[in-house]
């Protein structure tokens, strides 16, 4: 049984469509990445497969008793408020103090317990935020453009971390890249967006995709697995798309992930 599985979703903002006619599913173990351009409803998917955003149409159904881990977009925390790192951890269920430590260490940044959250770096406070959702021994990792202001280094260190969590513990990584060029290279399914799924499949398989040419350009090795992406129709403002909704070009075949040596 899939973790999450959408039925022909559709998602409105006021009488504008954001999302229409997705088909989506996960299972346990995989790691899906999705990209796109902004604005294509990146963050609004993954809003409403997690029950924060309503479906205007179709259906978002999750496993029995499933468990998400959930690292938001963005997270504002006044510099004004005192909030300890390990307060935070305890929010919004307290989890023991070698529960905590056990997580910061386990995410590459121990012993900050003590240190003001408001003080942490990009990355720092990427790796609490991430700590924190490990705490609920998640059966999914939802992470919305988790590596938003961190530096290339930082951004794919952060990458393989995912890597190694989604090894040791088994959950299933639902990613929004919010740089278009750049692909987890151990993604098994890459899905593109924009406001419909335009094309998905391995990132090898995309690569080949003409929808896929243009927009992504030469790879390099390690955590990074970038691609070429044409666009062969055109997309308007309200989500015209230029094909049928209904027949998004889906790439099943068979691939080697790509960025590997």
């Amino acid at each position: 049984m899939s973790l999450i599985k959408a039925t022909d979703l559709g998602v409105r903002h006021g009488g504008a469509a954001v999302l229409e006619h997705i088909d989506f599913n996960i299972e346990k173990g995989e790691i899906v990445t999705i990209v796109g351009p902004n604005g294509s409803g990146k963050s609004t998917l993954v809003r409403a497969l997690i029950g924060l955003e309503p479906a205007a149409s179709g259906a978002v159904t999750r496993a029995r008793g499933l468990r998400i881990g959930y690292v938001p977009q963005r997270l504002h925390i006044d510099a004004g408020l005192p909030m300890t790192v390990r307060r935070f951890l305890s929010l919004p269920s307290r989890v023991s103090d070698s529960d905590a430590e056990a997580a910061l260490a386990r995410t590459g940044v121990p012993g900050l317990g003590s240190r003001q959250m408001a003080a942490l770096s990009g990355g720092q406070f990427q790796r609490v935020l991430l700590a924190r959702a490990l705490l609920s021994r998640p059966d999914i990792l939802i992470l919305d453009e988790p590596t938003q202001g961190l530096d290339q280094p930082g951004t794919a260190a952060f990458y393989r971390l995912i890597e190694e969590v989604r090894a040791e513990t088994g959950a299933a990584v639902l990613m929004v890249s919010h740089d278009l060029h750049v692909v987890m290279s151990s993604s098994d399914r890459v899905i593109c967006l924009n406001g419909h799924i335009c094309c998905e499949g391995t990132p090898q398989v995309v690569s080949a995709a003409p929808e896929y040419r243009a927009l992504f350009g030469l790879g390099t090795g390690g955590a990074f697995a970038l691609y070429q992406h044409h666009h062969d129709h055109d997309h308007d403002h309200d989500h015209g798309h230029g094909h049928d909704h209904t027949h998004p070009h889906h790439l099943d075949h068979e691939g080697e992930k790509a960025g590997h040596a």
